[in-house]
């Protein structure tokens, strides 16, 4: 083969690479360009101020193009806030008490059995959780606690929680395993137990991973639409409790969207609850690209 045509196969690999690259960047930018100018109608186009949105409590907007409603979000803001949270709350332990077992405790049935469990569970689709726990979780919620209904902030948050597990797990078995053995070594060398180990070298060790992966976890949440709608209760109130139903911005964008008039300012409000999410997503990914370069700085 001669050196001209091992350059040109050189040239056209390198240049389709760069192309799918700087689509991706260019697909991006264009997605962020659309969601700033769609999403900023409500305060340019009709009126509304960046407070009213945030924190205001009345959520009425006009689904016509002369506009008048109110916009304010807070109650959706709220609702996928402390639903994410208490998912968090619930999934954290779970997620790195099963990636310490997996990696130091039992690796081999970690490897054989936990670890293909955990990419099921990643791999169910959403509405499948969200179905389970309408027929399963949200029944027993309701006569646990004697409620009118179980659909409530309680059952969103614990379908949440099961469907961020396999990101955490996953995430934080592979920032343990990246943890240098010299230093566990050298506890175990000075006396230390194994949960001392565990608990005083291996964790901190592998801190910035865990934060990582529970942020990932925190973004999926977050994002999550389908199967929190299904059981959340969709009431457009402010949370007051675990078990009050409640609403979210990813269940009021999917169900609001497709009737609302292109133009109108109940269209445009639904806009920027989407560069809302968007905007958190970026302060996710943000918050990871700080965390790593921190650990990068430290090594």
């Amino acid at each position: 083969m001669s050196r001209n045509i091992k350059w040109r196969r050189e040239f056209t690999g390198r240049g389709l690479v760069s192309l799918c690259g700087m689509a991706i960047v260019i697909l991006t930018l264009a997605i962020s360009v659309f969601l700033l100018v769609r999403g900023s109608e409500t305060f340019v186009t009709f009126g509304h101020s960046l407070s009213e949105f945030l924190f205001g409590m009345t959520w009425k907007p006009a689904d016509d193009m002369a506009g008048g409603g109110k916009v304010g979000a807070a109650l959706f803001i709220a609702g996928s806030i402390i639903t994410s949270m208490v998912a968090l709350l619930i999934a954290v332990p779970f997620s790195v008490a099963t990636a310490i077992f997996i990696t130091k405790i039992s690796p081999e049935l970690g490897r054989k059995v936990i670890r293909p469990a955990v990419e099921i569970f990643a791999g169910i689709p959403s509405v499948v959780y969200g179905w389970v726990g309408l027929v399963v979780l949200v029944p027993w919620i309701q006569e646990l606690f004697h409620l009118p209904q179980g659909q409530s902030i309680l059952a969103a948050s614990v379908v949440l929680s099961v469907m961020i597990y396999p990101t955490i797990t996953s995430i934080s078995a592979d920032a343990i395993e990246s943890v240098n053995p010299k230093f566990l070594e050298g506890a175990y060398g000075l006396g230390a137990t194994r949960w001392q180990v565990i608990y005083s070298v291996l964790i901190p060790a592998a801190k910035r991973g865990i934060l990582t992966a529970i942020i990932l976890g925190l973004s999926r949440a977050f994002g999550e639409a389908l199967a929190v709608a299904m059981v959340i209760g969709k009431m457009k109130a402010f949370p007051t409790s675990l078990l009050a139903p409640a609403h979210c911005l990813t269940a009021a964008i999917a169900s609001d969207m497709g009737g609302a008039m292109d133009g109108g300012e109940l269209n445009a409000a639904l806009w920027s609850m989407a560069l809302f999410l968007f905007i958190m997503s970026f302060l996710f990914i943000v918050a990871i690209r700080l965390i790593g370069r921190k650990g990068q700085a430290n090594a």
